[in-house]
């Protein structure tokens, strides 16, 4: 095979062309990207986000000025994709998809280069095994995580590794390297969990441009937060003021070993129900294992692995919601380690490891049903169990390898599409889109049809409000979203007084007094008031007062969204 594409695999130095499975299996991936882009839509964060940065630039806002929730850097990326689609709604949408997952394709030829050509180069097939396993988990990823902050820094930092290996200077490959790793570090601040992977797998392939490259990106993501300081007029404030809403946040709870580790073991489950690439993590490492001789190698395998996972989860508890897309990194890594698990494999033996492939494909398979699954079948223990099922497979072709029965001969692309197959269980209709606490709170089909009927409430509320009016919306996401209307402030979604409801310490923040200002000064026409999120029984009591010594709100059921105006 030749090595124009991921499943492009070169034998020796005999180049051969794609035969039927290769061709099958690229036809098969392009079919599963189309499908995505087509049917999925964008996660309602993302919608939010988008919301925020259409009603604010409408009334004269840059990104740099428009509050998101989210830090400077993550807000212009968004900005940029947005800038950059047309149309109605649907597709815009699938015009931001495609190009996430044009990204995605670059970030892993990028990679593949830089594996096959780095100072200490891996085996073509492990290459690009291990290149093509990174951009699908990235391209297929869940809804819930792509284009999140948390994807976003997964990628840089896969662009990151890709330049620290393909730049012959350590010093230039760590000095080029640090921009894209620092933008990870920028996407979210939490996100510096996902660069200190990206470190640690650097760490040990090669030690010298790992702390170089640490070094660098330090210096880098500090310059990085100044320029966003110095270009964004409120992004100091919004950084000190951030962090102090979020009501699960671990400096608001304090810390409970008993109670971590319990949320713990139901969030992994739960997200690898999301992605059942997860589940094989420790099946694949264990392979990769079985196949290194030094113990001293084995053991830094086995403690970047540890490190990963648990840096990856510690960004996950001191954030305090336990959201799925906080780990999106983790079946990144997870995928990364299938493909290069496999693909060593077949290099020593000339055979792949038949359980455990065979284990990938029936998670993949079985994936996507199992919200119709009977409850026990959907529970954590279970989870858990299909970790355990996938490293007995493991275990079992260690042991078959050692007596000489490696099993059939099986092309490379039909082993790749294993692991296509289970990375795409998430983009099916019936797969979970949602995962909480043990249970799935919605599938992909739902998700839309919740959307759907968002989509049609706005258009009502649309109807009531005169073209190209202002509105003050105390509303959240969808809803501002799909109405579509300008702001008249840099908060378009009022996310801090909101959280006054639950949070009363909050209301001596710079930016809870700014947001109340864009009710009382300058006062749009119009105001969308969506109870369920914005309750005038809990929020601020002067902030209430404010609103309804100025707007009329009609009768309506206390829970309906309404438009109100002004008086």
């Amino acid at each position: 095979m030749n090595d124009s594409g991921f499943l492009a695999l070169r034998f020796g130095r005999r180049a051969r062309s794609l035969g039927w499975a290769g061709w099958g299996t690229s036809l098969v991936v392009c079919a599963l990207l189309g499908y995505s882009v087509l049917t999925t839509g964008l996660h309602g964060d993302i919608r939010y986000v988008l919301a925020c940065l259409r009603s604010g630039g409408a009334a004269g806002y840059s990104p740099s000025e428009i509050f998101t929730h989210r830090p400077f850097f993550y807000r212009w990326f968004i900005a940029g994709m947005d800038a950059v689609s047309a149309g109605p709604t649907g597709v815009r949408e699938a015009i931001i998809r495609l190009m996430g997952i044009v990204l995605c394709v670059v970030a892993g030829l990028g990679l593949r280069s830089a594996l096959v050509r780095s100072r200490r180069p891996l085996p073509r097939r492990e290459a690009t095994l291990t290149a093509a396993m990174v951009a699908l988990s990235l391209a297929l990823a869940p809804a819930v995580d792509y284009l999140q902050p948390e994807w976003t820094a997964a990628l840089l930092s896969v662009v990151a590794v890709a330049v620290v290996f393909r730049v012959d200077r350590p010093w230039v490959a760590a000095a080029v390297a640090s921009v894209p790793l620092g933008l990870a570090v920028m996407m979210k601040y939490s996100t510096a969990a996902t660069a200190l992977m990206a470190l640690l797998v650097i760490f040990v392939a090669d030690r010298v441009r790992a702390l170089l490259l640490a070094a660098a990106t330090t210096v880098a993501s500090v310059a990085l937060f100044g320029f966003s300081v110095w270009s964004g007029s409120h992004e100091w404030q919004w950084a000190r003021d951030m962090p102090k809403i979020n009501p699960g946040a671990l400096s608001r709870t304090g810390i409970d070993p008993a109670s971590l580790l319990d949320k713990t073991v139901v969030y992994l489950a739960d997200r690898a129900f999301l992605s059942p690439v997860l589940a094989l993590l420790p099946a694949a490492l264990l392979l990769v294992l079985a196949r290194q001789a030094d113990r001293r190698k084995r053991i830094e395998w086995v403690v970047t692995a540890l490190l990963i996972c648990l840096g990856c989860v510690a960004a996950v508890a001191v954030q305090g919601n336990w959201f799925a897309y906080h780990s999106a990194a983790l079946p990144v890594c997870a995928a990364a380690l299938w493909g290069l698990a496999v693909a060593r494999w077949y290099g020593w033996s000339g055979r792949p490891p038949l359980c455990f492939v065979a284990v990938s494909v029936l998670y993949g398979v079985l994936a996507p049903f199992a919200s119709a699954a009977p409850a026990w079948l959907q529970s954590t223990a279970v989870a858990w169990l299909a970790a355990a099922v996938a490293l007995a497979a493991a275990l079992a072709d260690v042991r078959l390898s050692s007596e000489g029965r490696a099993g059939r001969r099986v092309p490379v692309a039909l082993v790749a599409l294993a692991g296509v197959v289970c990375l795409a269980a998430p983009v099916w209709p019936s797969a979970p889109h949602l995962r909480m606490d043990g249970k799935v709170l919605a599938t992909n089909t739902e998700y839309q049809q919740q959307s759907e009927a968002k989509a049609a409430k706005a258009a009502e509320l649309r109807r009531e409000i005169p073209a190209g009016d202002p509105v003050l919306y105390l509303a959240f996401g969808d809803l501002v979203y799909y109405i579509g209307h300008p702001a008249q402030c840099r908060y378009p979604v009022p996310t801090f007084l909101q959280r006054t409801a639950n949070l009363p310490d909050v209301d001596t923040l710079t930016s809870v007094e700014e947001n109340a200002r864009c009710i009382t000064e300058n006062p749009a026409p119009y105001a969308v008031l969506q109870p369920s999120w914005f309750s005038l029984k809990r929020v601020d009591k002067t902030v209430i007062a404010s609103f309804r010594k100025l707007y009329v709100c009609p009768q309506a059921d206390p829970k309906q969204t309404v438009v109100c105006r002004l008086r």
